[in-house]
């Protein structure tokens, strides 16, 4: 269960970076990007190969984000929050 808390410490809030939505370590990569990407069917092999900044560990943070959300808990409390 700490290794869950590790990995979703690579999502971050920033308010001024796509309107506060959930991103990828402060970058200019939104979760609900990668989510979709894999709803499309892309692998995760595909999207690191597009996007050469991600990490593998930085989809299973998306994923566990989708997850956590979706059984009702508050991840947004676990969010690392910048005003920058």
């Amino acid at each position: 269960m700490a290794q869950h808390v590790d990995v979703l410490d690579r999502i971050t809030v920033r308010a001024g970076v796509f309107g506060g939505k959930p991103i990828i370590r402060d970058m200019r990569i939104a979760v609900e990007h990668v989510l979709s990407m894999l709803a499309a069917g892309d692998s995760p092999e595909l999207i690191l190969s597009e996007h050469p900044a991600p990490e593998p560990e930085d989809i299973q943070a998306c994923l566990l984000f989708a997850y956590r959300s979706v059984a009702g808990e508050s991840v947004y409390e676990r969010l690392i929050v910048s005003s920058t």
